[in-house]
């Protein structure tokens, strides 16, 4: 009999399609850790709704969470579309799925400002530094030096997503590599009860076009240069809270807007996820020194979302009537004569 969550529904409720992403591909790992992360935290699938772009990664609405709504925008334009129907609906919750050619090249600027606004979403970046779909260009990810055979060798330095949602003001900001599951699991865990925009920059091998050894997107460069920050865990908040034969390290809780905590357990380093000059540092140490840092760099649970900051009624606004929305005839009229 297959297992059930506390809501009664198996994890085939929260599946979706067959692949049809290349045998090996990291996203398809991303998405199965995202169907376990949904169906562990009891999440109803309805009250999910997903996001994605044009890309290999943005096909990710059709192979997970088959009962909830998603949309596939233009190429580059996710955030806008996930900007509107999450202030539609804030009871929401909103789960984007792009890739470094969608988000890092011509997102960018949309990237940047729904960071800026701290839409309250989870927003994941499965980066292969490879324009997949399009048979294997050079992305704004691929490191210098890299050669790919359908465009030749990379001489522009790579654009780091993390450095740049950190320059956006990012809330919440972690990285993975998808043949870590564990971690990736925990991290989007800790990303859906994040209240505004939570990047996960997970890199994700293209087994077809870039899984050259030497590729800082591959397989074998990522298992042979990770650099975990933490070892790390998530706690819900309806959870008791224990603590246990501890003698590896200190423990760290970060807790999240829902009283809900990412527990650290700090490995070789004393590092502090809240902040942001030292998350800022770190990133660019670990590039100089040519590491795969992982884990969650930057939390803020502070700032408010934008759906905190613009006041929004209870119920959606997708939900008001006309009635409601309309201003009252006296209303109208003050304001045409504000005009003369």
């Amino acid at each position: 009999m297959a297992k059930t969550n506390e809501l009664g529904l198996t994890k085939t409720d929260y599946k979706g399609a067959p692949t049809t992403l290349c045998q090996g591909c990291g996203h398809n790992s991303i998405l199965s850790q995202i169907i376990s992360a949904c169906f562990e935290l009891d999440m109803l699938p309805e009250d999910i709704v997903k996001f994605s772009g044009i890309g290999c990664s943005s096909k990710a609405p059709t192979y997970m969470l088959q009962r909830s709504f998603g949309f596939n925008s233009l190429h580059g334009r996710m955030p806008a579309v996930a900007t509107g129907a999450l202030l539609g609906d804030a009871t929401l919750t909103g789960l984007g799925m792009s890739g470094d050619g969608d988000s890092a090249s011509i997102g960018m600027g949309q990237f940047k400002h729904i960071i800026r606004r701290n839409v309250r979403m989870v927003y994941i970046i499965a980066n292969n530094g490879v324009y997949g779909l399009t048979k294997g260009q050079l992305s704004a990810t691929s490191e210098v030096g890299l050669t790919l055979k359908k465009q030749g060798t990379n001489e522009l330095e790579p654009i780091d997503i993390c450095l740049e949602a950190m320059a956006s003001n990012a809330t919440f900001v972690a990285r993975a590599f998808s043949g870590d599951p564990k971690q990736v699991k925990t991290l989007i865990k800790a990303a859906l009860h994040h209240n505004g925009t939570a990047i996960l920059d997970i890199i994700s091998p293209c087994v077809t076009f870039n899984n050259a050894d030497e590729s800082m997107h591959s397989y074998t460069w990522g298992r042979d240069h990770k650099s975990p920050l933490q070892d790390i865990s998530f706690i819900p908040a309806r959870d008791e809270i224990m603590i246990e034969d501890f003698e590896e390290g200190t423990v760290q809780d970060v807790t999240m807007h829902d009283g809900s905590k990412v527990r650290l357990k700090k490995l070789e380093r004393d590092y502090d996820p809240t902040d942001r000059m030292s998350a800022v540092h770190i990133i660019e140490e670990s590039s100089a020194n040519k590491q795969l840092l992982t884990g969650l760099i930057y939390v803020d649970p502070s700032r408010p979302s934008l759906t905190d900051m613009l006041g929004l009624t209870d119920t959606p606004l997708n939900r008001l009537s006309a009635e409601y929305m309309r201003p009252a005839k006296d209303s109208l009229e003050k304001i045409n004569a504000e005009m003369f």
